[in-house]
């Protein structure tokens, strides 16, 4: 899945270490906002201290971020868990282009509605 916008927070990373390698590991948490009519805010995370330097993401800047969505139970309760493994820089003239303008259909001159008048004068409709 993807998503485009703007990165409104960058919250602290969180690390420690495995409790099944013993090896180290860092996580941190970004909110991306769309550039909607009606906004939207996902917060997602990029897993692994290498993947956080590549990105290097910085508040301000326009992001398309691929991930996966995964949820995980814990005591009863589930989590969603919103793993970016790929983030690009928009450019300018990746920008959203503005929604191009629906023509509209010229219309056809109204035509008056044809009478019907019956052959005798009396009208035998009972209302």
């Amino acid at each position: 899945m993807e998503l485009t916008g703007k990165v409104i927070a960058v919250l602290d990373a969180r690390g420690g270490i495995s409790k099944s390698t013993g090896n180290p590991w860092k996580m941190q948490d970004y909110v991306i906002e769309t550039n909607e009519q009606y906004p939207r805010r996902m917060c997602f995370n990029v897993f692994g201290e290498d993947k956080i330097n590549q990105f290097n993401i910085q508040v301000g800047e326009e992001i398309t971020v691929s991930f996966d969505i995964n949820a995980r139970e814990y005591q009863g309760r589930w989590y969603n868990d919103i793993r970016a493994w790929k983030v690009d820089r928009v450019t300018a003239d990746q920008q959203a282009a503005p929604a191009t303008e629906v023509p509209t259909p010229t219309a056809a001159p109204i035509e008056p509605m044809p009478t019907f008048e019956s052959e005798d004068s009396t009208d035998d409709l009972p209302f």
